[in-house]
């Protein structure tokens, strides 16, 4: 590669990163408060979602241990080969369920880890909302040996 053709790719790249982007995402804890103040994952997903059940999908994964030695830390790998518009987190084990909750688009590569901090032994939800309007899920139970959240 040339000089000229060095500094202008160099000049290009610079420009790129220098031009803000225009990102939006929704604050869910504003537009959705009784999300995150739900008890149970049932009423978490009617409060996101407006559904009951979701479709159970193998396109949705979710991968955790069987048995965690403390609840202070519980590694949840997560994802979906599905086109999607959210990608939502949920536990039972804690007084509120929802965990988080992902905004992606066709381009992202949909993969996720989170660490929870569990109580007790729990399940543990992705929810996937598709671009087709329909909402998919697949839920794995953990065993936590030592709860997390006394401190």
């Amino acid at each position: 590669m040339n000089r000229r053709n060095f500094l202008s790719f160099a000049g290009s790249a610079v420009a790129l990163s220098v031009i803000p982007m225009n990102l939006i995402a929704e604050d869910y804890r504003k537009s959705k408060p009784s999300v995150w103040t739900a008890h149970n994952i049932d009423d978490a997903t009617k409060a996101l979602y407006n559904i009951k059940d979701a479709i159970h999908s193998d396109e949705v994964q979710i991968e955790v241990p069987n048995i965690n030695s403390s609840g202070g830390a519980v590694p949840v790998k997560f994802g979906t080969t599905l086109d999607a518009k959210t990608i939502a987190l949920f536990q039972d084990a804690n007084p509120e369920s929802a965990v988080a909750v992902y905004e992606v688009n066709i381009y992202d590569v949909k993969q996720y880890e989170a660490k929870i901090k569990m109580a007790v032994s729990g399940t543990i939800m992705v929810l996937v909302e598709g671009t087709d309007g329909k909402i998919y899920m697949n839920k794995a139970k953990t065993e936590v040996a030592a709860g997390g959240c006394e401190g």
